[in-house]
This record gives C-alpha cells, structure tokens and sequence, in this order.
C-alpha cells in the first residue's frame, strides 16, 4: 500500500496542480470558493483511476489532465451542493463552502466547477490533441454520468424523506448511480485519453469503476455507522442519529430480532439521542456481524472488477487500479 499512496500522492499533486490553473477567473472570491475542497483532503482517487486507466492502454498522462480535472471539477461540484442540501458545517475538518462564503457564492461556486469541467474537456482536450469525435464522446459519457449522480441524489433525498425502509436492492440502484457512476466515467475517460480508446477496453473498465465505487460506498457506509470517531472526526453511531438508511443499517434492520431492531429505531435519526442509547445501537448492530457482512459484499463487487480487466496484461497502471480497488475495501477511512 505504500507504493499506491506514493503513486496517488504524485499523480494527484500534478493533477491538483492543472485543475488550479485552468480553474482561474473573476470574481475572485467566486474561485476561491470554487477551489476550496481541490486543495483540502479527500481521497483524490477518481482523477487517479482516469491517469492509470489512461496508462493502461499505453497512453500518456499529460493527455488525461483535462478529463481528470473535469472528474475531479464535477464530484467537487457535487460535494459543495451535498453540503448545502445536508447544512453540514464541516468538510475534511474545515468549514464548508457555504458555511465560508455563504450560500450564494457556494451554489454559484458549485455551478462554475460543473461548467468548467465540460471547458476543459472541450478546449484542453483538442490541445492535447484529441480529435472532435473522442472529445465528443467524453463529453457525452460525462453528461450521462452527471444525470446519474443528480438522479441518484434525488432518489437518495427521496428514500431520506420517506417512513418506507427501502429494500437492499433499491439501496444498491441508489449508489450505483450517485457514487459509482463517477469512478465509472473516470475510467471509461481513461481509455478515451489512451492509444487504444476502443469500445471494448471502454466497456470493460467502466465496469471495473462501476465495482470498485459500489465497493467504495459501502465501506463508507460501514465507517458512518461503526467508524472511530478519532479518525471519522463524526460522532460514534453518527448515520445511526442522522437517520441515514445506509447499507449496514438496512441489514441490520432486516436481520435483527423485535428487541434489537427497537434498540436501533429508538435513536435512528434522532439528532439528540443519548450517548449511552447510540453505543447500544451500535453494539447491536456489531452483534449482528454487519461489518462483516458489509465488508464481504465490498470485496465480491472487489472480485467482479478485476474479473473485468483480468484478461488484460501486467502493468503497473493495472496493478496500480487492483491496488486502489483492495485500499478501498480494506480501509477503515
């Protein structure tokens, strides 16, 4: 793992480095907000996956720069709007956009990131000397997967506000199209940047991302509801207060008996709920080996993307895509 954060580490710096640059305008206010979470923390793994996806077909990584950028520009645009409809006050340990620069300047900062990513794919992409039909392409698969992030957003503010408990399999819909449709994109914009952006290798890698944030949602999930609290920065249980009808939430709902299921339901999605009714709810749900349950699921989505990209040779880029796709389902932030 130490090789993979060293590799993360350098490629994200240099595509840090791009986004800041072509993410310049007036007002200037406007851009600093804009560019808040670009240089604050964050896992940075999806402009990641764009670079070796791209690599992987022996393509060059200055030639992905604007397709990671516009990846990185439009989940940004999506964190900034998430904390506004959830009123969180903190990100990566710091004041949110809107809590910072108000809540005008951060709808219009989330809007200039969701413009420009399309700007720079167009304009950056023919300078780096991608013919119109493969700009055109990328463009096209980075709308659709726009769609779905606002589609699976609304579908989650839908099951959020209603006394249904949605199934399993409803859950699973909701994050394949709010989470995983962008670690999807970033792949499939990979093999468009590459010297081999044939339908296939696209295919094929769009599936891989598609596992790996399947993958990379419900082990979130399973931090949100049993992470510690000295790492997570939240509350213990802090899912369980919100009411989130997250992954491991709904399982244990659907496995645990009348007196258990109580334990849960009699803090889920009370803000105030006692500290001491919190830690039993947790302490059920871990009784009911969750975590592990959670976890196995993780790593079959895990075993199914490298299923996709296993009949393609060794390289570093590829074992540099297993080795993201294992530190997403193993870590414990």
């Amino acid at each position: 793992m130490d090789t993979l954060k060293s590799d993360l580490n350098e490629v994200v710096s240099r595509v840090r480095k791009f986004t800041l640059s072509v993410l310049d305008g007036q007002p200037i206010r406007l851009y600093d907000a804009a560019s808040t979470y670009l240089t604050s923390g964050g896992k940075k793994l999806r402009p990641f996956m764009v670079i070796k996806s791209c690599e992987m077909f022996a393509g060059e990584e200055e030639k992905a720069l604007p397709a990671a950028a516009a990846v990185e520009l439009i989940h940004n645009f999506s964190l900034i709007h998430d904390d506004i409809m959830d009123n969180d006050d903190i990100r990566h340990g710091a004041s949110t956009v809107h809590k910072k620069y108000g809540l005008p300047i951060a709808l219009i900062a989330g809007d200039i990131l969701f413009s420009k990513a399309f700007q720079i794919l167009s304009l950056h992409g023919k300078k780096m000397g991608h013919d119109d039909t493969i700009i055109a392409e990328m463009n096209r698969i980075l709308s659709t997967a726009c769609v779905d992030v606002c589609e699976g957003q609304g579908l989650d503010i839908q099951m959020a506000s209603s006394n249904k408990i949605p199934t399993i399999n409803e859950y699973v819909d909701m994050i394949r199209k709010k989470t995983a449709s962008l670690f999807e994109v970033s792949c499939a914009l990979g093999v468009l940047c590459s010297a081999k952006p044939f339908v296939g290798n696209v295919d094929n890698l769009s599936k891989f991302g598609r596992f790996t944030g399947i993958a990379f949602q419900l082990i979130d999930d399973l931090i949100g509801v049993t992470g510690d609290p000295k790492l997570t920065g939240k509350a213990v249980g802090n899912d369980i207060r919100e009411g989130k009808k997250t992954y491991p939430i709904l399982l244990a709902l659907e496995n645990a008996d009348t007196y258990k299921r109580e334990k849960i339901m009699k803090v889920f999605g009370y803000k105030g709920a006692n500290r001491d009714y919190v830690e039993d709810a947790v302490y059920v749900i871990s009784s009911l080996n969750i975590a592990e349950e959670v976890r196995r699921t993780a790593h079959q989505n895990m075993i199914k993307a490298f299923e996709c990209i296993k009949k393609y040779d060794e390289t570093s880029a590829k074992n540099a895509l297993i080795s993201s796709a294992k530190f997403i389902v193993e870590r414990s932030l």
